[in-house]
């Protein structure tokens, strides 16, 4: 459980807008009252998904090659790097050329990457599997693409957003969670990267370090569920 304080202030004529997940298209609302005051607020709120240092639950899930994959498949593995990604999200779209890049960088050093897409079919038709599937052989996908069917994993690991990154570093208790957020720091525009948030903590674990930035801001759109 983790308890947050809301804080009584005043805020004179404020302006307030807020965006879909599609970064074209944006809505706004003004507030035209001279002083808006915000009320005293303290409330529990309960954490959901893993922290850093949990033991990660190993999955069993299908891969767009109809066989199921798990993290113990991989014997020689140092640790994982998970991803919840999926086909139609733009953020997603951006990720899938440094998801390639991250596989084929750091799975020959023992932390593979395995990208799992957790929405639901029903709500979002363009990432069904079969589409998962044209998706994989589009881009030469170097990794696993799995389909969290029926929705079990991606709320056990807390994961809110499309990308969503973990890195798991394989102990002799289980597989711990040593980063959670973004890949990166530019969502959109690879070439504008200036910190590379899950190298730098795979780096780190390679040396026998603990990263130092354990946890940034996943910046994707919403699960559909």
């Amino acid at each position: 459980m983790i308890k947050m304080k809301k804080i009584a202030y005043l805020i004179p004529l404020a302006l307030f807008a807020c965006g879909n997940e599609n970064p074209t298209e944006e809505t706004t609302g003004a507030i035209d009252s001279a002083n808006v005051e915000v009320e005293v607020v303290e409330e529990i709120v309960e954490q959901t998904g893993y922290n850093i240092g949990d033991i990660a639950t190993d999955f069993s899930l299908i891969n767009v090659d109809n066989k199921t994959v798990s993290m113990a498949d991989y014997n020689e593995a140092k640790g994982f790097i998970i991803t919840f990604t999926c086909n139609h999200c733009p953020f997603s779209i951006a990720n899938e050329d440094r998801l390639i890049a991250l596989n084929a960088k750091y799975a020959p050093l023992g932390y593979p990457v395995i990208a799992i897409n957790p929405n639901d079919p029903e709500l979002a038709p363009d990432d069904s599997f079969e589409l998962m599937k044209v998706r994989a052989k589009e881009k030469g996908f170097n990794f696993p693409y799995l389909l969290d069917e029926g929705q079990h994993i991606f709320p056990q690991y807390g994961a809110t957003k499309t990308p969503h990154m973990y890195v798991l570093e394989k102990t002799d208790a289980g597989n711990r969670v040593a980063y959670i957020g973004a890949i990166d720091n530019n969502a959109k525009e690879a070439d504008q990267v200036t910190e590379k948030y899950v190298e730098d903590a795979v780096d780190a674990l390679l040396r026998g370090e603990q990263p130092a930035v354990t946890e940034t801001v996943a910046i994707g759109c919403s699960i559909k569920s």
